[in-house]
């Protein structure tokens, strides 16, 4: 499958794009990322995915000098120079940059900026007919005082940990409470109940990634006269939930159906999770 790179405004092929091994992003895990996909060859909510992205550089002192209009015009490159058959995946990162091994970020004097587009795969139709299963594993989301989940990091072990648990117990997902008990999100999306007709997602105070999706459907269930409320949520309210779903930028609305063992609601994609997975398409078509 074609896929291109962009290491700081040079482009090339998979097998042919490097970045330094004294760059602090491989060797301390310094740097902050966002994923995008296109619909009908552009990113979808550009704008959002930027502030995070700057937010997310801010809280580590990471200067991101490049203007976004910078940015786009090599994500755009990179999507061209892919040749891609249909849409794209882009993932951009921001490292500290290379310098001298060592903490001190006045090592390093730019940051590496890369984007990386390969074709957008999407899940098999079944997932979003039938839904899927998750898992509530026991790898807990990072504390907020210690790598704040605000921070879409680099350092993906903490999910990559709690996916790989997930996997092995044949889930598609990994459902992570946070250090108080309560749900925080998934490994790699953001987790919402549906009890009574009302969508339910558990507040950023759980600490969680505050995902442009979510967002975005936050505002679908508004304008769709669903009544949505970020609150406190916690393992018991898996089992008196009606729907579960779950967001991503890449995966868009995905049914949950089942948590480990216990079956959620009729076991099937329920109408509320429908009715929002409609309006999403409906939106689609105007951007």
């Amino acid at each position: 499958m074609p896929t291109m790179v962009n290491v700081d405004g040079r482009l090339a092929g998979e097998r042919d794009a490097v970045v330094s091994v004294f760059d602090h992003g491989f060797l301390f895990g310094e740097g902050v990322y966002e994923v995008m996909r296109t619909y009908r060859q552009r990113p979808f909510l550009y704008e959002p995915h930027m502030r995070r992205l700057r937010a997310s550089a801010d809280r580590i002192a990471l200067p991101l000098p490049t203007t976004d209009a910078e940015i786009r015009d090599r994500i755009t490159a990179t999507i061209a120079a892919a040749q891609l058959p249909g849409e794209a995946y882009i993932r951009l990162l921001v490292t500290r940059g290379i310098g001298e091994i060592g903490y001190d970020p006045a090592n390093c004097p730019a940051p590496t900026i890369v984007v990386i587009v390969k074709p957008h795969v999407e899940l098999p139709p079944e997932a979003y007919a039938d839904g899927v299963k998750i898992a509530l594993v026991s790898v807990v989301r990072n504390h907020p005082d210690s790598v704040n989940p605000l921070i879409k990091s680099n350092n993906l072990l903490n999910n990559a940990l709690a996916i790989q648990e997930a996997l092995k117990r044949g889930a598609a997902e990994a459902l992570m409470k946070n250090h108080r008990g309560e749900l925080a999100e998934c490994a790699m999306s953001n987790i919402f109940l549906v009890e009574d007709g009302a969508v339910r997602t558990p507040p950023t105070t759980a600490g969680l990634l505050a995902g442009v999706t979510r967002a975005f459907v936050l505002e679908l269930a508004a304008k769709t006269g669903i009544r949505a409320l970020e609150e406190t949520l916690r393992e018991a309210d898996v089992a008196t939930a009606d729907e579960m779903f779950f967001t991503s930028t890449t995966r868009e609305i995905v049914p949950v159906v089942r948590v480990d063992d216990h079956v959620v609601g009729s076991g099937k994609p329920g109408p509320v999770t429908q009715r929002l997975r409609a309006a999403f398409a409906e939106a689609l078509r105007t951007v």
